[in-house]
């Protein structure tokens, strides 16, 4: 990653700027609630902060560092999403075929009425569902951690989309094609394993797997060098161990680094399996910035990018009024959804001073980013602290960063 410019050459203050670091610091790292933090701003397509604080394997003292290589669980979400949109872009599919049309299996999905696993009482859906439901998370599919239904208890109960060894997408599918939705494809918004469906569906229509895909179409363009599903051996000592709260408020070991979960994996989750860097995030966010190019390779459409990062909520509606379920990686006021990011619709009922049309999306150990388009922006902050609920991070971040930003 080049050296930062100023950030005063880019219109940003820097006295305000650093109060990022230092809230960090104060707040969350010297106090011992986050192991360590990386945050990093971007204007005008250069990187004018990057504050690395704390550490990042406690048991070991560790420092936080620029490379460090962290877990981004959901913030492949998005990832997934263009990766997929490059087929897209190919013709080789549209976002109303149905699902069944790649995955015969699921022609006869049916809807949750009554009952506990393996005794459902179902009824038939009120339409197939499509691909554009995957991507919006309007599939009637769900998550395990939920704890809102009997099923999302059965997904707990199998252990649907659950990584462990010798476990694979395509089980994955399986499982889901003998299990109702939770409701009829496109009646609600519900935070879902329909993301890792996406990643199954990259396979069947590639005819690659979904890191040689991802390896291709994204990383190897965008020069994405420390960016994949497992931890490689000679990478494990810039791997950060990954932490989590407990209900005594404490921060324990959740994934050691050097025996990590993300070792020898067979089960590529295109919702959450990836590790990656700030440098290597900041190029796909400026990629995505750039209206899908970097460094002269271009990755995606900017006609594409702008159709996917709109709001595709029914009737233009935030996701207050449309989504449902215990959990998702954003507020729900004054925020959209569209093909794999949420969308900032109206900053004043969201609480924040986010651009409208700025896009964005999260992570289950407290990662985070966003673009906004208005204001030439980027922002991408890594920790590693579960859950990502813990602490609002992305709210106070937008306070200090956007008042950090020069008029005119």
């Amino acid at each position: 990653m080049p050296e930062p410019v100023t950030p005063e050459s880019v219109g940003i203050n820097s006295e305000q700027l650093a109060r990022a670091g230092e809230h960090l610091r104060s707040r969350y790292v010297d106090p011992g609630k986050i192991p360590g933090s990386i945050t990093l701003v971007a204007r005008r397509g250069q990187v004018c902060y990057l504050d690395a604080a704390g550490q990042r394997d406690v048991e070991r003292g560790a420092p936080m560092t620029a490379d460090t290589i962290v877990r981004i669980y959901s913030m492949t979400k998005p990832v997934t999403s263009v990766a997929l949109m490059t087929l897209y872009e190919r013709g080789l599919f549209s976002l109303d075929d149905p699902v069944h049309r790649f995955i015969p299996a699921w022609k006869k999905l049916r809807v949750h009425k009554a009952g506990s696993h393996p005794l459902f009482l179902t009824e038939p859906c009120q339409r197939p569902m499509t691909m554009r439901d995957l991507f919006m998370h309007t599939s009637g599919l769900t998550y395990d951690f939920m704890h809102a239904s009997n099923v999302d208890a059965a997904y707990r109960e199998m252990s649907v989309g659950l990584p462990r060894r010798g476990y694979t997408l395509q089980q994955m599918i399986d499982q889901l094609a003998t299990l109702p939705l939770e409701f009829s494809p496109g009646e609600r918004w519900n935070y879902s394993v329909a993301t890792d469906v996406l990643g199954y569906l990259i396979e069947v229509i590639s005819g690659q797997s979904l890191p040689e895909y991802m390896q291709s179409a994204i990383f190897e363009p965008l020069g994405m060098v420390d960016t994949s599903f497992e931890i490689p051996a000679e990478k494990v000592d810039r791997l950060a161990s990954c932490y989590e709260r407990n209900l005594q408020k404490e921060m324990v070991l959740q994934d050691d680094c050097r025996d990590s979960h993300f070792a020898r994996r067979t089960f590529w989750s295109g919702g959450g399996g990836l590790l990656s860097t700030v440098g290597d995030y900041y190029r796909f966010c400026q990629m995505l910035l750039n209206g899908g190019s970097l460094d002269g390779r271009r990755v995606l459409g900017s006609r594409t990018l702008q159709f996917m990062t709109r709001n595709h909520l029914p009737g233009g509606v935030d996701m207050s009024q449309f989504a449902t379920g215990s959990f998702s990686e954003t507020v729900y006021e004054g925020v959209g959804f569209g093909l794999g990011f949420a969308n900032k619709l109206d900053p004043v009922r969201n609480g924040f001073p986010g651009s409208v049309g700025s896009y964005f999306w999260g992570g289950l150990a407290s990662t985070l980013f966003w673009v906004d388009p208005l204001e030439d922006l980027v922002v991408v902050f890594l920790t590693q602290l579960i859950p990502s609920s813990t602490f609002n991070f992305r709210g106070q971040l937008e306070s200090i960063i956007y008042a950090a930003l020069e008029p005119g």
